[in-house]
């Protein structure tokens, strides 16, 4: 084999993938032989400490400012047949590798491929189609209401790219439950999970799986089986379990007509009344029922429906009396136009 073809071959090997110490190497090659062929030519103007790096810059860009320039015939030689030239090669290479970079992190962000550094984020996992398109819509529109606005991340085994791209974070893993994969949803530091798969069988053992990773994290778990929810809540009590109820609405729909359309207002943010949840801060006063009721709505136009005592919503009290008293920590459920984030709780208790 010719030297030329060994030359070849080497440059071939190194420079076909423009890797980073490929690009930094022969960058700094370059500015060293650039600057000494220049010295040789007699061009002291032109390397000069913070002129040399300036002008060498300038050059290989082409941007070509004309503030300095060889004077010399052989500086001008050395500047057209090999500093212009190689620069132009290198500076070529390093915008091909940025764009390249770019262009990679954007598809492995679509595609599911990143992993995540969040924490306190929302984390959905399961991909059921439409209706979870519909879940990250009202969950989107909830989060406009809150305060912190925590990150929301879509996790999905499904062969999808991100669906909201820019909006949500995306992670498509093999498994719902290898550490591996679901580290990279950040499923340790959420601080909400839903959980909505096709199979209810995948939906129990994920639920499973982050309760043991994350057992301080709201849970949530949608089934269609309901007799799985009291399977699930026997091992894992603080779960949330939404089994299906759309029998349960045909039948109330048929024996109070406008039953369905009203339970579709308290359920979505955007068809007007809505229902939501707000604990009762540690330092608040005790409150009655009453006071709490009529305050409520004429402070706030808010509707008061009912609490849980000490935020256990197994425990949840629906239309509790009158002269019930409520106190700090328990979590008061109402309905109202849009989510109340602050309240003057000393003033719920006035006459």
């Amino acid at each position: 084999m010719s030297p030329w073809n060994k030359l070849r071959k080497i440059m071939m090997q190194y420079f076909a993938e423009s890797r980073w110490y490929t690009i930094v190497s022969a960058s700094v090659f370059y500015a060293i032989t650039s600057y000494w062929l220049l010295y040789a030519a007699n061009e002291h103007d032109l390397i000069a400490s913070v002129d040399f790096v300036y002008w060498l810059a300038v050059t290989a860009s082409t941007v070509g400012y004309g503030d300095l320039s060889p004077t010399t015939p052989a500086g001008k030689l050395v500047v057209a047949f090999y500093v212009i030239p190689l620069g132009l090669s290198i500076f070529a290479m390093v915008i091909g590798r940025i764009a390249g970079w770019v262009s990679l992190q954007w598809k492995k962000g679509l595609m599911g491929m990143n992993n995540l550094h969040l924490d306190q984020h929302i984390l959905i996992i399961g991909w059921n189609g439409q209706r979870t398109m519909v879940l990250l819509d009202l969950i989107l529109q909830e989060r406009e209401a809150m305060s912190d606005r925590p990150d929301i991340v879509l996790c999905v085994k499904a062969d999808i790219t991100n669906p909201m791209p820019g909006v949500i974070e995306f992670v498509k893993v093999d498994s719902f439950n290898k550490d591996e994969d679901m580290d990279r949803a950040c499923v340790s530091s959420a601080k909400t999970i839903l959980i909505d798969n096709p199979q209810d069988d995948v939906t129990m053992t994920t639920a499973l799986y982050c309760a043991k990773r994350n057992p301080d994290a709201h849970q949530v778990a949608y089934f269609d089986d309901d007799s799985l929810v009291s399977l699930l809540q026997d091992h894992c009590p603080k779960v949330e379990c939404t089994p299906s109820v759309a029998v349960e609405m045909l039948v109330k729909a048929a024996f109070d007509p406008g039953s369905s359309m009203l339970h579709h207002d308290l359920l979505s943010v955007d068809a007007g009344q809505a229902q939501f949840s707000i604990k009762i801060p540690e330092d608040s006063p005790a409150i009655s029922v009453a006071k709490l009721f009529i305050n409520l709505k004429r402070k706030h136009n808010a509707i008061f429906i009912g609490y849980a005592p000490n935020g256990q919503v197994k425990e949840m009290v629906v239309n509790p009396p009158l002269d019930t008293t409520l106190n700090a920590g328990d979590t008061l459920f109402y309905i109202a136009e849009r989510r109340i984030n602050a309240i003057n709780w000393s003033s719920l208790d006035a006459d």
